[in-house]
C-alpha cells in the first residue's frame, strides 16, 4: 500500500465518562464530534461520510447528530454491533475513505447508560428483582432470579475465566481481583474516567459478588459518554499543515471479525477465537508483532476477560496469561502496559462509545499528550473491543514518523 493510501486519524475526542443527567444522547454525541473536528482542525463541510453508533437510542442517531452539528447531505451509516459498535463505526468510515469515496470521514459512538441494568458492574439486585445503585458506582446488573444457565454477561465472562484456569491452571479469586486492582490504580491518573479511585485488594474481594470470581468492582461500569474520530487518507494529509501532519496517527490495521462455526460456541459464547483471529490479521496487516506494542487498551468488561485477552492478543505465549500478569508486565510501568486508562472497570463502558474511546487513549499516548499517565516514547499501540453476538474489533495505531 502506497503512502497516499495510508489511513490516518486526524482528530479524535472523548467526553468525560460518567453521569450526565443534563445531557441527552444527541448532546453527548455532538460534544464528541465537535471535539474531534476541532482536534483535527477541520469542519463538518470536510466530511464525506458519517458513521454513527448507538444501541439504546432507537435508531437514526447519525441523522439526529447531523441536525445538531451540520447537515451536509453526505451518506450516513447507523451502526449497531454490540460492544464493538464504536470500532465498527470507525471501520465503516475507514473503508469509505480507503475505497476512494471521500477524502475524510467521521465516526462517532454514543450511549446513555447511567442507572441502566444492562451489563456487568453496578447495583445489587434486591429480593423483588429491582436494582438499587450504591453511591459512587454507575450502572447495574440485570436481576438473574429464575434464569437457568449462563445467560447473562457476568455469567458468561465468569465462566470464560474459570475455563481458562481449568485448562491452564494458576488462576484464583485473588489473581482476578489483582487485575482489577491494577485498573483501578491506573484510573487515578485519568481525569475523563467515570471514577478515578484506587481500590485495595481487600475492598475488591469483599465487595458484592456478581458472578464468581467477579465482584462488583471487577465488572465494567455502565455510564454515559461519547467518542468520535476523523479519518483521512495519506494524500489528503500531505495537503494539510505541518502541525496536523505531526499529530496525525496512522491506522496500520483495522480488523473486524465474528465467530467461525464451532460446536462448542453453540453452548457457551466464545470470546477467544474471534479475538485471536482479529489479532492475527491485524499483526499481519500492520507488519508488526505483539513484541512491538508499547501499550494495549483491551476490552476488560470483567477482570476475567482481561486475563484471557492477554493470551488471545498474543501478549504472552498460549496458556501463559497468569505468568504474564505475575511478571508485572501489564502495569503502567511494566514492559507491556495494559489499560492505562483504567479500563472499562474504571473508565466506564458506555457501550457504543467504548471502541473509539479505547483508540482515543492509544492516540493520546502516541501523541505524547497523556500527562501523568503517559507511556514514555510510545510509538505503537493496539486497541481491542469485543461484543457478544459476536463481533471483535482490533486496531493497530502508529505514531507519525518525525
Amino acid at each position: 500500500m502506497s503512502a497516499s493510501e495510508d489511513i490516518w486519524i486526524l482528530g479524535i475526542h472523548m467526553t468525560k465518562f460518567g453521569k450526565h443527567p443534563d445531557l441527552d444522547t444527541v448532546d453527548l454525541g455532538a460534544e464528541a464530534i465537535r471535539g474531534a473536528l476541532a482536534d483535527g482542525g477541520v469542519t463538518m463541510a470536510d466530511m464525506g461520510v458519517v458513521a454513527a453508533g448507538n444501541l439504546m437510542g432507537g435508531g437514526g442517531i447519525g441523522q439526529q447528530l447531523q441536525k445538531q452539528v451540520g447537515q451536509t447531505g453526505v451518506p450516513v451509516y447507523n451502526v449497531s454491533n454490540a460492544c464493538a459498535t464504536g470500532a465498527t463505526a470507525l471501520r465503516t468510515a475507514i473503508m469509505a475513505v480507503k475505497a476512494g469515496e471521500c477524502d475524510m470521514g467521521l465516526a462517532v459512538g454514543v450511549e446513555k447508560l447511567a442507572g441502566a441494568g444492562l451489563l456487568g458492574g453496578g447495583g445489587k439486585p434486591r429480593a423483588d428483582g429491582k436494582v438499587y445503585e450504591p453511591s459512587g458506582r454507575f450502572g447495574a446488573v440485570a436481576p438473574t432470579d429464575g434464569r437457568i444457565g449462563t445467560n447473562t454477561m457476568p455469567g458468561v465472562f465468569a465462566q470464560v475465566g474459570m475455563e481458562y484456569g481449568h485448562r491452564y491452571g494458576g488462576t484464583s479469586f485473588e489473581l482476578f481481583a489483582r487485575i482489577s486492582e491494577k485498573n483501578h490504580a491506573h484510573s487515578t491518573l485519568n481525569p475523563l474516567a467515570a471514577y478515578s479511585k484506587a481500590m485495595s485488594l481487600e475492598q475488591i474481594m469483599n465487595d458484592v459478588m456478581i458472578a464468581y470470581p467477579n465482584t462488583r468492582p471487577m465488572c465494567s461500569a455502565n455510564c454515559d459518554g461519547a467518542a468520535a474520530a476523523v479519518v483521512t487518507n495519506g494524500a489528503t494529509l500531505k495537503t494539510l499543515s505541518l502541525e496536523q501532519q505531526r499529530r496525525a496517527i496512522k491506522v496500520s490495521a483495522s480488523v473486524l471479525t465474528s465467530d467461525p462455526w464451532q460446536e462448542a460456541c453453540q453452548v457457551l459464547p466464545d470470546v477467544n477465537t474471534l479475538t485471536r483471529n482479529a489479532a492475527t490479521q491485524a499483526y499481519e496487516q500492520a507488519g508488526v508483532g505483539p513484541e512491538d506494542l508499547d501499550l494495549v487498551e483491551l476490552h476488560d468488561c470483567f477482570a476475567t476477560a482481561e486475563l484471557v485477552h492477554y493470551d488471545n492478543l498474543g501478549l504472552c505465549e498460549e496458556g501463559g496469561a497468569v505468568d504474564f500478569f505475575g511478571s508485572g508486565a501489564p502495569w503502567r510501568d511494566g514492559s507491556k502496559p495494559v489499560n492505562v486508562s483504567g479500563g472499562l472497570q474504571s473508565k466506564g463502558h458506555p457501550i457504543s462509545a467504548t471502541g473509539i474511546a479505547n483508540i482515543w487513549e492509544v492516540c493520546q499516548h502516541l501523541r505524547d499528550e497523556c500527562g501523568d499517565r503517559q507511556i514514555p516514547d510510545a510509538k505503537v499501540g493496539l486497541a481491542h473491543v469485543i461484543g457478544l453476538g459476536s463481533a471483535c474489533g482490533v486496531h493497530i495505531l502508529e505514531r507519525a514518523a518525525a
